[in-house]
């Protein structure tokens, strides 16, 4: 059985092990690949596991051993499902590997933007606080999250995983969702998506990325938030219209944003996001603490040996 991991750095650089994968077959292991190297270099290969390297439709129609592609990831909008349904081939992801770390980050950012403790640390290492004259001082205006708004969009593991932090911190929660009544929550209430941006004090984006949502995050919609609002997104970047964000950001139509996730990664080194106003911008960390790649390695290799059994778990069905 011939197994290719497309793209193994980013969940392997060196701290974790292939071994337990290597028992299942014969296996090569690709740091990276470029979307022209991927069909050459899965050609020979039964299964194919890849994290963020594309497998579009005509790659999957030119692969004829191709039985089984495993997503080293939560989101699959990285296959073609539809063509891999069409070939018989099974698409399988990881779900929920990442939660806690994810909502953990989305409150990194969410505290920073509220208390600036990295500015405020970097003021003092350049002795500003040595040359005060007060006992205190701060750089930006504090906020406290006691009692104020988060909307939560979308209510996967994450966004609970995120709301019941929300909760402990003394917030009101409210939440745009599908499905209400089967995903209720005590201390959650539900309204519609125009609703949760113009109430939300912070808005947090938790849904996964279709072609319905795609840039929904416009001009239009952050014009309705306060414009006191911070807006996070640890999901997918092409959920917001960039250059949109970045024109609110710097004309004050909100007041600031926090984001995991851009719509190209790596970004153009002349990104709009860039130099905009109380903007911050982290490189897709938030899957990444060693514990949630540690249960994503083990939660892969779960899966491609349940589909070796005939048993295939985690099945994606577009």
């Amino acid at each position: 059985m011939n197994i290719v991991v497309l793209d193994g750095y980013a969940l392997n650089p060196g701290d974790l092990s292939w071994d337990p994968l290597h028992a299942l077959g014969n296996v090569t292991v690709y740091d990276r690949s470029l979307p022209e190297q991927v069909a050459e270099r899965a050609s020979q290969a039964d299964i194919i596991l890849t994290n963020k390297a594309i497998v579009d439709g005509d790659t999957i129609r030119r692969l004829t051993r191709l039985r089984y592609i495993g997503v080293m990831a939560t989101g699959y909008n990285v296959v073609d499902i539809k063509a891999a349904q069409a070939q018989g081939i099974i698409v399988a992801n990881v779900p929920a590997y990442g939660s806690a770390s994810v909502a953990q980050l989305t409150f990194a950012l969410i505290l920073e933007l509220c208390l600036g403790v990295g500015v405020h640390a970097d003021s003092v290492r350049k002795g500003e606080w040595a040359q005060s004259k007060d006992f205190s001082y701060w750089k930006m205006p504090l906020m406290e999250l006691q009692g104020k708004t988060i909307a939560i969009i979308g209510f996967g593991q994450i966004g609970r995983t995120v709301a019941t932090i929300a909760l402990a911190f003394g917030m009101e929660v409210i939440v745009s969702h599908k499905h209400p009544e089967r995903d209720k929550m005590a201390g959650v209430t539900f309204k519609d998506q125009a609703t949760c941006f113009r109430e939300a004090d912070i808005v947090s984006l938790h849904c996964p990325l279709n072609a319905e949502n795609r840039g929904f995050v416009n001009a239009d919609l952050l014009a309705t938030m306060k414009p006191s609002a911070f807006l996070i997104n640890t999901s997918r970047g092409p959920l917001i219209n960039e250059p949109d964000l970045a024109a609110a950001l710097n004309n004050g139509v909100i007041a600031g944003a926090g984001l995991d996730v851009l719509s190209t990664e790596p970004p153009a080194a002349d990104h709009p996001l860039f130099p905009a106003r109380n903007c911050l911008i982290t490189p897709h960390i938030a899957w990444a603490t060693l514990d949630a790649r540690k249960r994503l390695m083990n939660k892969t290799v779960e899966n491609v040996q349940a589909f070796l059994q005939g048993n295939a778990q985690n099945i994606v069905t577009g």
